[in-house]
């Protein structure tokens, strides 16, 4: 039995739409190839009944899902997204440094393109795909990046990251480096015992941060953000505490 608490938390509800915060590893629909697996939309109507899909995030991603509670609300907001209206936030920690400040990837991405069902960069059968990055700094070996995808293909944010060189740490499928991060090869004068330490993250470091779009009852613009997960956030802080840089800053 999945414990709600530990797959997803409520950061909004009213009568058109809720907002969860959902756990990463966690589907939030229907997929052909785990049809078994634990989803998220079959979790929370148990807590709020019927509800409809409006747009998707990748299973191993935590953070921000938006889902309808009427047919009227799920009209309106899938429209918002299929307009590109919707602003959309994400954080990633990356392995390496960026050159750029900003980077700017407009390639169209073709979903299950390959053996692995990767998604695959295609101009003659991809869909238009576009991701707008920002550097938030460098910590270490790593760096923090703002990614805003103003599309919504599968995978589309970890497929314009790898194009431009740059893998989200602990990708199991656009990602040649699948080490987690350890304090212990970050900090210089650390002194625990090796064959002891657990991991500060060791899955996908892609988290849906933030969101906004148009209230489909009244039209004012509603926004949300999600906390990050306790590894997520146990990353952060220690590498703000060595490197003074933050993406929550």
């Amino acid at each position: 039995m999945a414990n709600k608490r530990l797959d997803y938390s409520v950061v909004y509800c009213d009568d058109d739409f809720i907002v969860l915060n959902k756990r990463s590893g966690l589907l939030i629909a229907a997929d052909r190839y785990n049809p078994e697996e634990p989803r998220l939309d079959l979790l929370a109507e148990k807590e709020f009944g019927k509800i409809y899909a409006v747009h998707r995030i990748d299973k191993d991603t935590s953070g921000l899902i938006v889902y309808a509670r009427n047919l009227e609300a799920q009209k309106n907001i899938s429209m918002q997204f299929e307009k590109r209206e919707v602003q959309k936030i994400y954080h990633a920690l990356v392995y390496g440094h960026p050159m750029w400040q900003t980077l700017h990837v407009d390639m169209p991405l073709l979903p299950d393109g390959d053996a692995r069902h990767r998604t695959v960069p295609s101009k003659k059968y991809g869909k238009p795909s576009v991701t707008d990055f920002k550097l938030i700094g460098n910590c270490g070996p790593y760096s923090w990046l703002e990614a805003r995808p103003k599309t919504g293909r599968t995978h589309q944010i970890r497929v314009h990251i790898a194009s431009s060189g740059f893998s989200i740490v602990c990708d199991p499928l656009y990602g040649g480096n699948q080490k987690p991060v350890r304090l212990s090869e970050i900090k210089k004068k650390w002194n625990g015992d090796e064959t002891e330490e657990r991991p500060l993250l060791k899955r996908l470091a892609l988290h849906a941060y933030k969101i906004e779009f148009a209230h489909p009852s009244t039209g004012e613009k509603v926004s949300f953000t999600a906390e990050y997960p306790k590894d997520m956030e146990a990353t952060r802080k220690q590498l703000a505490n060595l490197f003074n840089v933050d993406p929550l800053a």
